[in-house]
């Protein structure tokens, strides 16, 4: 579920830091972070990744250990997470789910070996669109028509 991060000094979460433990190692969180598995899964079929998915942290105690573990203070969990955490305090049930990648699918089933032959609007390894050109620049009117705004930090 963790692993250590020497350059930040913290545990940070393998996959993403709103999936549960599994249920039996959640005691040795604070205590061997590094031998507790997550309750994380992947639908594979010959190599290929199908989808994945995982059981999610239900409980507000719980998500706040792991929180705490990567580095974040109870005051940053307020401001990033407030509303879940609040939310989770009035009771959640056990939930988790799967995304299965379409594309990859057809990609498969297309006896194809990469996804951009298959995908409706591919992009290239640095995230451009070479049909659409895009990431193209905003318009000054685009900008204010939704209320938007760039400052240069």
């Amino acid at each position: 579920m963790f692993k250590w991060d020497a350059d930040l000094n913290r545990w940070d979460a393998t996959h993403n830091p709103f999936s549960a433990p599994v249920w039996a190692e959640a005691d040795r969180m604070e205590s061997d972070p590094a031998s507790v598995h997550a309750q994380q899964y992947d639908l594979v079929l010959n190599g290929w990744e199908l989808g994945g998915g995982s059981v999610r942290i239900h409980r507000r105690d719980l998500l706040e250990r792991a929180f705490s573990l990567m580095g974040h203070t109870i005051e940053g969990m307020r401001d990033q997470f407030g509303a879940l955490l609040d939310a989770l305090e009035y009771g959640a049930p056990p939930h988790g789910g799967i995304a299965l990648g379409v594309d990859r699918w057809a990609a498969l089933l297309a006896n194809q070996a990469n996804i951009r032959e298959v995908t409706a609007f591919p992009k290239t390894q640095s995230g451009s669109d070479l049909m659409l050109g895009a990431p193209s620049p905003i318009s000054q009117d685009q900008l204010t028509e939704l209320h938007l705004g760039i400052s240069g930090d």
